[in-house]
This record gives C-alpha cells, structure tokens and sequence, in this order.
C-alpha cells in the first residue's frame, strides 16, 4: 500500500506502512489496519447538543461559556481562555460542564466548510460549559480525546460531517448524523499514541509557520521602511534639508514643499449607496475595500463585484479613471489603490473615496505612496480616533498634508519603490506557497495517521 505522506525532511523516509491491512468496508476510508475496526460514534461516545444560550436569567447558576469562536480559533480549550459570562440550569450545568479530553465540534455555521470544526478539552473545568452552536462529545472507555479530535481534523471523517449538514444559506448538523459518524479505531494504547505523535509533529510544523509568517512581517516592515524614507527624506542623504513646519514631519529636503491633498486634486468624492441593485453577472467593475491592499498601491482585482451603472451624473460622478486614488474610509480604514492605465470600466463602491488629481506636478503613485506610508496612516489614524467616528470623512482626505518633491525626483522614487514592492511582492508569495504547504502536509499528516495509511507507533518515544 502506497505511503501518502511526504515527511517535511527529504533526508527522513517515508513513513512506513502498516504489515497487513483489510477493507473498511467504507468507500472513503478504503483500506485500514488489520487490527482496526471502524465504529459509529455512539458506540464509543456520547453526543449532547448544546442549549445553552448567552442570555443570563436571573436565579439561574452563574457560568462560563465555551462559545463557537472559542473552538474555531484554537485547537485546545484550556482555561486562560476568556469565556463569556452566562447562566444556566443546575441540569445544563451538569449536563455540559467540561472535562479533560472531551471534544467540541461546531454544529452550525455559515459555511458548510466550517462545519465539524473541532477542538479538544485540555484540563477539567468545572463552571465552563459547552455553549450554543456546538455539540459536546464525550469519549467513552474505550476512545481517547486527543485522538478522537483528531480524526474530526482528517479529510474523510470530517468530510462525511460536512456533507451531512444541511441548509442553503446557513448549514446545521444534526445531532444523529453526529452520532452516526463513521471513525477506524484501533485499541486504546495506539490511540494515545498517535495522539501524542501528531501533537509532537503538529506542534513542529506550527512552529515553522510561525517562523515563515515573522519573514513575512519582516519583509513587510522593510517595504514599510523603505517607503517612509523615500517619501520624507528623499534617495539622497547629502541633500540639505529644512524644518517642514509641522511638528510631526520634522526636517524635509529643502527643495520639498508640503502641501495638502485639497491643493493637489481635482476633486475629492465617494461612491453612492444602494447599488446592491444594480449588481449583475456582466458589467463593469464596482470596487469595493477588498480591492485595495494595506501593503501596496496597486488594485487587486482577483475578487470582484460586477454592476450595470445607472445613467446620468451618479454614474459619472463615481467612475475612476486611469490615476485616480482609492482610500478606504471605513472599516480596513487606509488601505490604498491607484488606478492604472488599461483597467476596465469601473465605479466605486460609498465605503472609498476618490481622489482626482489636477495637473500640478503630483504624480498619482506618489500620493498613493505618500498615503500607504506611516505618514499618511498616521494622520488617517489621527482623524478617525480624534472624535467617535466609525470612518473618515472626504474632508479628513483633502485635509490630508503629503511632501511634494520635483516631478522628476518623484518619478525616480516611483521607479525604485515599484521595483522593490515587486521584488518584495515575489519573496512574500514564495513565503506564502511554503506555508500552504507546510498546512497541507500538516493536514495530510493527520489524516493518513488516525486512518491508519500510516504507522508511526515506533516514531513515539
């Protein structure tokens, strides 16, 4: 039988296999261990779905609650966790409370791919419940907890989970399916030790994405770096400098002016709400916040929203034309985009502003420059966290103050911060493409363990 797992060393072998196997007898598991069995979950676990609201009525027993995003974002529920304060009846308190190696799936979500999504109870918890949205599983005598969360991880078992959810815009999994669910399990022992293989082997794994996702912010922080420098102090550090006037720039190259964005544009605007009816399959481009990046000046167009624009003014007033800027002015507030020659026919969306530049020698990449810098995110941060607005005003971008150098010096700095932000641009998506791997292997990893295409009982010390 062919060994599925590459292991993360070229220089290790493979995992071996193990010495004779037999049919599942179930299609998508094929071929399991001789000495295993395959077993619906109830007959080696009880299975409750949670009715225990986030509402506190009075006279109730005060509790904690082990909420879905609790075990969506983390693989172990341990009591650092900050749970939500909530009450219960004395029989959901006993019904649901949380103990050492007990499993939490999520059992509804918006997301059929997010459903079965599960999490293992690390240490008794008396007081903490399993909350709404969730079943709580606990394994019985003959399965073990670490193991168990594990096989709900694997493509396979998990997947039968996903597929027997139901629902068209919200999907929920019943509790029979839950109970029903088909596992290969082999004895106890060899249970707790796969379990203890795939922590020792997860947890290496996890820490080198952890050590690819720090490059990452190292790459990122050296693009930020090198923006701040070129649109504040120029390319050349011989160049005689002069107080710019403003407390928080400092000295600028005596050659620069600063000015403000209302004395560089055209015109300032943001798109018109109510065009969710105006959507369609074929149109123009209608850009929304998720087109701008936070990392980069360029528009990213892999996911778009398509419109047919209404006649007259409003559809005028609200296309972007080749150098426009694009500012985000609510929620991913600053994010940055300029419109390059070639782009389709496109309109903004009410949450951007854009900015039209007037022909006064500011070229439309060193605004979007000037604005992706700390600078231009300072004094963005600044208007938005000055009052108690949820997002910027068109008067916070015209008011927004940007160095202004010679066209030609502008044009030499675009020049070099393009060719860096692609060169950076290349290194982060290699950096990317190893973690994508490193996760497939992880799940990969998990899943040809605790179905048995794998034998790693002598790879636990």
């Amino acid at each position: 039988m062919r060994n599925p797992v590459q292991p993360l060393r070229s220089e290790r072998p493979r995992f071996k296999s193990y010495p004779a196997y037999k049919d599942s007898g179930v299609e998508w598991l094929g071929e399991i261990p001789a000495h295993w069995e395959v077993k619906r979950l109830k007959t080696v676990a009880s299975v409750q779905l949670s009715n225990v609201d986030k509402k506190s009525v009075e006279g109730q027993e005060e509790v904690r609650l082990c909420n879905y995003t609790d075990v969506y974002y983390n693989e172990r529920i341990t009591a650092d966790l900050e749970f939500m304060a909530a009450t219960a009846t004395p029989e959901q308190a006993r019904r649901f409370s949380l103990r050492a190696g007990d499993v939490l799936i999520t059992k509804d979500s918006e997301s059929w791919t997010d459903i079965a999504v599960p999490a293992v109870v690390a240490e008794d918890m008396p007081g903490v419940l399993c909350g709404y949205h969730l079943a709580h599983i606990r394994p019985g005598n003959d399965c073990d907890g670490a193991f168990l969360f594990r096989a709900f991880a694997a493509m396979g078992p998990r997947d039968q989970f996903q597929v027997a959810a139901n629902g068209i815009t919200r999907f929920g999994l019943g509790g029979d399916a839950i109970r029903t669910g088909l596992f290969a399990l082999p004895l106890l022992t060899e249970q707790r030790a796969i379990a203890a293989f795939l922590d020792r082997e997860t947890a290496r794994i996890d820490a080198l994405v952890a050590r690819k996702e720090r490059l990452i912010a190292l790459l990122q922080e050296q693009r930020t770096a090198l923006i701040t420098r070129a649109v504040t102090k120029g390319l050349d550090p011989t160049v005689p400098m002069k107080d710019s006037g403003v407390e928080w720039l400092g000295a600028i190259p005596a050659h620069w002016e600063v000015k403000r964005v209302k004395n560089l544009s055209r015109f300032v605007t943001s798109g018109s709400r109510g065009w969710a009816e105006h959507y369609t399959e074929e149109g123009s481009l209608f850009l929304r916040i998720g087109n701008l990046r936070t990392d980069s000046i360029d528009l990213d167009l892999s996911d778009t929203q398509l419109v047919s624009p209404p006649q007259g003014a409003e559809g005028e007033r609200t296309r972007v034309r080749a150098g426009d800027l694009l500012i985000s002015i609510t929620a991913l507030i600053g994010a940055v985009g300029v419109v390059l020659e070639g782009t389709p026919a496109a309109f903004v969306n009410q949450h951007l502003a854009l900015v039209r530049l007037s022909d006064k020698g500011v070229r439309p990449r060193w605004l979007g420059y000037c604005v992706l810098s700390p600078v231009g995110q300072e004094q963005l941060r600044a208007s938005l966290y000055g009052g108690t607005k949820d997002g910027l005003s068109l008067d916070d971008i015209r008011s927004l103050a940007v160095l202004v150098p010679p066209r030609k010096e502008q044009e030499r700095i675009i020049g070099i911060l393009d060719s860096a932000g692609r060169h950076l641009d290349a290194l982060v998506a290699k950096v990317h493409d190893a973690i994508d791997r490193l996760k497939e292997f992880r799940t990969a990893l998990i899943s040809a363990a605790v179905t048995g295409k794998i034998d790693v009982r002598e790879e636990v010390a």
